[in-house]
């Protein structure tokens, strides 16, 4: 028999007898996380002016380039042409990479850039002279007693960047403020946090992405002042598949991962920690893996990700970020980098006056990125698949 009493359904579509059932939580699904910042951490010190600077040096090189056409023999010449004669002194014992022969400079004319060589030194097998090979500078060997020679040196650079201002308004009605809301208990505090979540979000994404305007850099009553964000800085290690000799797969392979940490290992000392990927460059590292993972019948739970690539060059950890362009895969020290804010202007939240029956307040920061010595880091990009 059908129940004929009272019931819920009796109250008809618009239920007016019923209390609402909702929820007592708001869902935000758009994305907001920021693993690089996360990855990086808070920086040591504040930025205290809005054209923020910092100072590199680099030592004296120890190599340099063949910069000659022609030989007559180039297997016994005793003297070439070179691209940077300043980085030599007599005494320097010198190898052309990929030989073993060893020869000493006896001589050196800085005006035609020339060096005068003793070839096959200590009973080395003589190699070839080539235009463009890269020499490599033993060391230099002085003799006794001997007047001290010219001095060799760099000078230091200062480096730069802007600092940008991260800014977002909050305006609430007095009578929104008043009201019983589901799933929130202080609308205004609310809001300062989705407006805080989204300027976070956009931090990231111009640590990553950002450019300093092409003129006018610091500012102006009509042009605003942005800082220039990782990849503006990497100019010395980009790599792109079949460009100048790198692998030209169109989907990133540990072969090329490995050329191109080595490159930056052999022109620097920096120690490349972190590989930040968007999702398809880091479903390709984790096929890395696939020829090599094995699975028995009782296994239930298949693993399928590199979350840290232990590699001849650095131990590196794997952050995905949704920000990093596609095809492109960044590769960092993260020892040289620092995300810091204008001292006193860390993100925060300032009241603005009222204007009518309403509350209004902004959530803003000043932050710059400090990114030292561009040349310990690098890029790959152009991956299509």
């Amino acid at each position: 028999m059908s129940f004929t009493g009272k019931a819920t359904y009796s109250a008809g579509s618009a239920l007016p007898e019923l209390a609402e059932d909702v929820s007592d939580l708001v869902g935000i699904v758009s994305p907001y996380e920021t693993p690089l910042l996360d990855v990086l951490g808070d920086a040591a010190r504040p930025a205290r002016s809005t054209v923020h600077e910092w100072i590199e040096d680099t030592l004296n090189p120890n190599t340099d380039t063949v910069n000659q056409s022609s030989f007559g023999n180039p297997s016994t010449d005793t003297t070439v042409i070179v691209s940077n004669v300043g980085r030599f002194e007599v005494g320097d014992q010198i190898q052309l990479q990929g030989g073993s022969e060893v020869m000493l400079v006896t001589a050196i004319n800085t005006g035609s850039s020339q060096l005068t060589i003793s070839r096959t030194y200590g009973s080395t097998t003589a190699y070839a002279l080539s235009n463009g090979a890269t020499i490599d500078i033993i060391g230099n060997a002085s003799l006794e007693g001997d007047v001290a020679g010219s001095p060799l040196f760099t000078n230091r650079v200062r480096k730069l960047n802007y600092t940008q201002i991260f800014a977002s308004t909050v305006d609430v009605s007095g009578s929104e403020l008043a009201v019983q809301q589901i799933g929130v208990a202080d609308e205004l505090d609310y809001q300062k946090q989705n407006r805080l979540r989204e300027l976070m979000r956009d931090l990231e994404n111009s640590v990553i992405n950002g450019r300093a305007p092409t003129s006018t850099q610091q500012g102006s009553a009509t042009v605003r002042r942005t800082m220039s964000g990782v990849l503006a800085y990497i100019g010395t290690n980009k790599f792109a598949p079949g460009v100048s000799g790198f692998p030209s797969d169109t989907a990133l392979t540990e072969t090329q991962l490995n050329l191109a940490l080595r490159t930056i290992w052999q022109q620097s000392s920096g120690n490349v920690d972190l590989i930040v990927v968007g999702g398809k460059e880091k479903r390709a590292m984790n096929q890395f893996m696939t020829s090599w993972r094995h699975t028995e019948p009782a296994d239930q739970t298949f693993s399928n990700q590199i979350a840290v690539y232990d590699s001849d060059f650095g131990t590196c950890k794997v952050v995905l970020s949704r920000w990093v362009p596609l095809g492109t895969v960044l590769l960092l020290d993260s020892s040289r980098i620092e995300v810091m804010p204008l001292s006193g202007r860390s993100f925060q939240y300032k009241p603005l006056a009222p204007v009518g029956d309403a509350v209004q307040g902004q959530v803003l920061g000043e932050y710059t990125l400090e990114f030292r010595n561009e040349n310990a880091h690098g890029v790959i990009s152009g991956f299509t698949t």
